[in-house]
């Protein structure tokens, strides 16, 4: 199902990707395709928010610019305050009057996971303020995050990444295109 609106919304890529991460892939997820659809986003990360129901956890926080949409919607459906976390000067950081409480528990948000990296600069900003991380929410899993938190997707996906000096696609010459929101080359 979450495969089938992802292809509706034109949302899965196929191509040569420089990814969030540094790696390239031969396929992408642009979960922002799927996000501009309120009821589809809805119904999506609904599998998300049943799989939430016996986390214990006070608050969602999701890294800009992937996770805030996610971390507003989950917020709505597990009725738990929604925040994010964005970069200045660089680095991550809790700004516009956002408050994690020591103790709070949290789940991180994120529209795609490969290897968690934006949600790691997002957990340290957590664990600065006293908070506990006790989750990664996300609606894609590609299964090659090694974070220590559980992840709790709507769909995951094995789609293949490589490093740039690994990357076959670079090999036979064919271009990458940059589709994600970090100030990577």
């Amino acid at each position: 199902m979450v495969i089938d609106i992802l292809k509706q919304c034109e949302a899965l890529l196929e191509g040569h990707f420089l990814l969030s991460s540094g790696r390239h892939s031969n396929m992408y997820c642009q979960c922002a395709k799927l996000l501009q659809y309120p009821d589809k986003a809805a119904e999506v990360l609904t599998i998300v928010a049943e799989k939430l129901m016996d986390v214990d956890f006070d608050l969602v926080v999701g890294p800009a610019m992937g996770g805030i949409i996610v971390a507003y919607e989950l917020g709505r459906q597990c009725g738990k305050p929604a925040m994010f976390t964005e970069r200045e000067d660089g680095k991550m950081t809790l700004r516009r009057g956002f408050e994690i409480k020591p103790g709070d528990k949290v789940v991180i948000t994120e529209d795609v996971v490969t290897t968690g990296k934006s949600a790691l600069e997002a957990i340290e900003v957590v664990k600065s303020r006293g908070g506990q991380v006790v989750g990664i929410a996300c609606i894609v899993d590609r299964g090659t995050c090694r974070l220590e938190y559980p992840i709790y997707s709507s769909v995951k996906m094995d789609i293949e990444s490589y490093e740039k000096e690994e990357c076959p696609l670079c090999k036979e010459g064919i271009q990458y295109v940059k589709p994600g929101s970090r100030n990577i080359k």
